[in-house]
């Protein structure tokens, strides 16, 4: 419960940040905190789980006596108080698209597992006093954590290293943008993540000599909203007199 609170805490204060207007020297504005607050959220996942799993391991060695009936109760309240916090998240904010909702809500889940194993191990100890069953469920629900972190840290660390967004293919934009009429080639082609639903791109088009910029521009904007729903684009024209030196990336 104190790591689902602390990651609770951790989003908002990312909200906040993210809420606040850019500067001359965060011209982005500080969207990207939420990322970063998504990012130690999966981390702390990883390490408890791994706490888990170090525990569990101990108790298969040797299986201690435990206290089965206040397990069961503790477990019950702590599956309430995760079942609840779980439903305001989804309810009130998008845990699908927003990565830092969803490293908070996995925190939330998480705990609600190992809730739910408690109870299940507290139930098998009471009747059966069967404690063994407290170690493999926990490294169970464990392995559980570590699948829904693994995400967090993919997305998180992919969009860090300003990958291009999963649900778009830079082939099929490079295809899109060189059916406008008029554009030869288009190279520098960037698009990232600046933060869950705020995509950016920049490109640069190499246009017919004798073709209207602003036209192939607007055309180019229009694409990008509509296929991409992308509107923070940097577009450079060009014609074949323009030469500059190649960008490295």
């Amino acid at each position: 419960m104190l790591s689902d609170s602390s990651s609770l805490v951790l989003s908002l204060i990312a909200f906040w940040f993210a809420s606040r207007p850019p500067s001359p020297n965060k011209t982005y504005g500080f969207y990207r905190f939420e990322i970063l607050a998504a990012f130690i959220n999966g981390i702390t996942l990883f390490l408890m789980a791994g706490w888990i799993v170090y525990e569990a391991y101990e108790r298969i060695v040797e299986p201690p006596t435990v206290s089965s009936g206040t397990m069961i109760v503790i477990a019950v309240f702590g599956l309430v108080a995760n079942l609840l916090s779980a439903y305001f998240l989804m309810k009130k904010g998008n845990v699908k698209e927003n990565v830092n909702l969803k490293s908070a809500y996995l925190h939330i889940i998480g705990d609600a597992l190992g809730s739910v194993g408690a109870i299940i191990a507290g139930t098998s100890m009471l009747f059966f006093e069967w404690y063994i069953a407290d170690p493999i469920i926990s490294v169970i629900v464990a392995l559980l954590i570590l699948k829904s972190a693994f995400g967090v840290l993919t997305t998180t660390i992919h969009i860090l290293m300003e990958g291009t967004p999963i649900t778009i293919d830079q082939k099929k934009v490079k295809k899109v943008l060189l059916s406008i009429q008029g554009v030869k080639d288009i190279h520098d082609l960037h698009i990232w993540t600046i933060t869950s639903g705020l995509d950016s791109l920049t490109c640069h088009l190499l246009i017919e000599n004798n073709e209207n910029e602003q036209n192939i521009l607007q055309q180019a904007i229009k694409i990008i909203d509509n296929n991409l729903r992308i509107t923070h684009t940097t577009i450079q024209i060009e014609k074949t007199d323009l030469q500059h030196k190649e960008l490295e990336v």
